[in-house]
């Protein structure tokens, strides 16, 4: 028993759609986050510049100790918040002015000399606290009586690490939200263009060996599903052919097998009627014996074309010397030939590209079938003609004309031009049969003329393809 579970196309190919949504969306929100997180750094480390800038003009126009102890507020009112932190001190000596509201530890860092413009690669950025990011720049100061004065500013930046927080939860939010959507929109829009093959699978679903003749219709089909129509429709074609012909061979089979059942029943049970001598139960096994020969044979010709395998065929095929193969047929037909006083001559050369026992049995069965109804005294022509396509075989023999009616009909199972010979024990109908399954496992023709008393049979093998 088959457990394993089968899932929807349709919910695959919706859950395809919400992934790359998902994923598209979030690459362009993660670009996007750092190109915002970049300008918003760029921001703030300009403001810190300029506010250092603001700090260096400042101090060093005025009377700087005066400045520090008189207006220590106007220092305060241009950090502007409590994140900011403003140090001013001597190198290695405690602060003259120290506005830190927050407690922010300040770091050490090396100022920026006093002739040195202030710039972006001056700012240090540092871990902070609890992950948020702290930002600070140092510069040095002439102030006069004071000396060399380094004022370090900085800042906690609790304000952008929220707005990008923000930022990353929302672009998160609208892409999950945008691919649910379009996971909704892509199940219906996929469900609604999978109507067709829906429609196509109810339809093949009611057709069966009542209907086989029945197909497809291909019209409003989108064009994706055509080659898959077509392909079934040429499915139930070969179907419908092999059911034909699985019938008629079945009530050809029931018909030949028939004759020599009756026969063997017959005589069977009008030898038990009564005694009969030793000599009259020799002649009936003798005819039974014959009977049961021509049901052998036909069964064991209709296992051979019902397991001849065209992989195999084709794989074991070979060069075959056309010379040799007709001259094998007239050595081995030579005995036969002669008790009905037929001379054979095999003649031809050239290469023959195919599978040594299927191409015996072929010329076997045309070289018995031409003795069989050949004149005495004649003669049987077995002729390789090659060209530049393939090789021709032909098998002639001279003997009653074959009306042109019954020569398209020749090759098919259990077809017999004189209803005479149905009861011949040597003959059951599939030699010619076996012929034409043979040709068609090679790809090749057969074919058949019967004129002014001179019957002939050709095969055409197709040449190696390079």
């Amino acid at each position: 028993m088959n457990n394993r579970r089968h899932y929807s196309l349709t919910l695959r190919l919706a859950l395809i759609f919400a992934l790359l949504a998902f994923a598209l969306l979030a690459t362009l929100g993660v670009a996007l986050y750092h190109e915002l997180e970049r300008e918003l750094i760029k921001r703030d480390d300009g403001a810190l510049i300029y506010r250092a800038d603001q700090l260096r003009n400042l101090l060093n126009d005025s009377n700087t100790l005066d400045l520090i102890k008189t207006k220590p507020q106007l220092f305060q009112n241009m950090l502007g918040n409590s994140e900011s932190v403003l140090s001013i001190a001597a190198p290695g000596q405690k602060p003259l002015l120290l506005i830190n509201p927050g407690n922010i530890e300040i770091p050490s860092v090396t100022p920026v000399p006093k002739d040195h413009a202030l710039g972006f690669s001056d700012v240090h950025h540092l871990p902070g606290l609890n992950g948020v990011p702290f930002a600070t720049v140092a510069a040095s100061i002439d102030s006069g009586d004071l000396g060399s004065l380094q004022v370090t500013t900085g800042r906690l930046m609790t304000e952008r690490t929220a707005m990008l927080a923000s930022y990353r939860f929302s672009v998160f939010v609208l892409a999950c939200i945008a691919s649910i959507i379009l996971a909704l929109v892509g199940y219906l829009l996929v469900d609604r263009g999978l109507l067709p093959l829906r429609r196509l699978a109810k339809h093949a679903q009611g057709i069966g060996i009542g209907n086989l003749a029945e197909r497809l219709s291909s019209h409003g089909t989108p064009k994706e599903l055509l080659p898959m129509i077509d392909s079934f429709n040429t499915m139930l074609e070969r179907l419908a052919k092999g059911f034909v012909q699985l019938g008629q061979v079945s009530t050809d089979m029931a018909h030949e097998l028939r004759t020599p059942i009756n026969n063997l029943l017959g005589e069977t049970q009008v030898a038990l009627q009564q005694n009969r001598s030793i000599e009259s139960y020799q002649q009936l096994l003798a005819s039974n014996v014959e009977e049961l020969e021509r049901l052998a044979r036909m069964l064991d010709n209709m296992l051979f074309l019902a397991r001849t395998d065209p992989a195999s065929a084709l794989r074991q095929r070979q060069e075959l010397s056309a010379a040799d193969e007709v001259e094998r047929m007239a050595d081995y037909f030579e005995g036969l030939a002669n008790d009905v006083e037929i001379s054979i001559l095999a003649q031809g050369a050239g290469v023959i590209w195919a599978e040594p026992m299927l191409l015996r049995r072929a010329l076997a069965n045309l070289c018995a079938n031409a003795i069989k109804y050949g004149a005495p005294s004649s003669e049987l022509l077995i002729q390789a003609t090659p060209d530049a396509e393939g090789i021709s075989l032909s098998v002639s023999n001279r003997g009653e004309t074959i009306p042109a009616e019954h020569l398209p009909r020749l090759f098919e199972r259990f077809y017999r031009v004189d209803a005479s010979r149905e009861r011949s024990s040597q003959s059951n109908g599939l030699g010619l049969s076996i012929v034409a399954t043979i040709m068609q496992l090679h790809s090749g023709r057969y074919s058949v003329t019967s004129e002014a008393g001179v019957t002939c049979f050709e095969l055409f093998f197709p040449r190696r393809e390079a």
